[in-house]
Parts: structure tokens; sequence; C-alpha cells
């Protein structure tokens, strides 16, 4: 069997057979390796999260928040346009905010939780490319 790979020209060059035994040879070390363990079909499917952690921080009493799907149909969408008006944006969405009343919360905190679904197209892209923790409680 001929084994093709690529050089650094960029060409192409025939590996010997003594070659491709030992590569045979480090694929079988490197299953083994206790450093490469055999990952799961569930560990393909569920991999580990390695996106940028978001830019707002929730304060650490906060454990979960519902919310009705009506108030988050209610949000204006701000899509970051040069036409659109932010300050007009932001006082309709406190607007919405103030409606929803929570003991357990205080209103920053539901404005921090319902904020990114306030953004959509470069508005969006803007808010996931600030720095982690850049808006907190």
């Amino acid at each position: 069997m001929r084994v093709w790979s690529h050089i650094l020209s960029g060409r192409l060059s025939r590996k010997s057979s003594s070659s491709l035994e030992n590569m045979v040879a480090e694929d079988s070390q490197s299953l083994h390796n206790d450093n490469n363990c055999l990952r799961t079909f569930r560990d393909h499917m569920n991999p580990i999260r390695t996106s940028a952690p978001s830019c707002i921080v929730f304060p650490s009493n906060v454990s979960h928040l519902n919310f009705k799907i009506g108030s988050i149909q209610l949000l204006p969408t701000f899509h970051g346009l040069d036409l659109e008006n932010s300050y007009l944006y932001l006082r309709e969405f406190e607007e919405v905010c103030n409606t929803y009343n929570d003991l357990n919360y205080s209103i920053n905190t539901i404005k921090l939780k319902l904020f990114p679904f306030f953004f959509k197209e470069k508005a969006k892209i803007w808010i996931q490319n600030l720095r982690s923790g850049f808006m907190c409680d």
C-alpha cells in the first residue's frame, strides 16, 4: 500500500514502509497513553466549552430566574444600526423590565438577566465580544 504525505514545499512524497511502521507504532502508543484517554461518544456529543465567557457577571445569590415567554417577547430589539436611537431602546427596555416584579431579586439583577435578549445582529456581536466581567450588578 502506498502512503503519500505533503512535505514542506507542498509537494507529495511517498513514505517508506519503515516510516509507515513508525506511524502505526506512534498511533498505538497514543491510544494507550494515560494523557490521551479514549473519549466516549457522549464526550464527543457534549464537548467542553471553548468560547469566551459571558461579559455579564450575575450576583452569587442568583441561581435561577423564571421569565414568562411573553415578557421576553415584549422586549424591544436593538440591532445596532446607525439609524436606531439607542436611548429610546434603552428607555423602552427599562419600561418592560420595571413591569416584572420579583421580591427575591433586585431590579438590576432582572435587567442583567434580560439584557442579552435585547440585542440582535450587530449589537449581539458587539456584546459577545466584550471582555468577561464587563457588566455586573
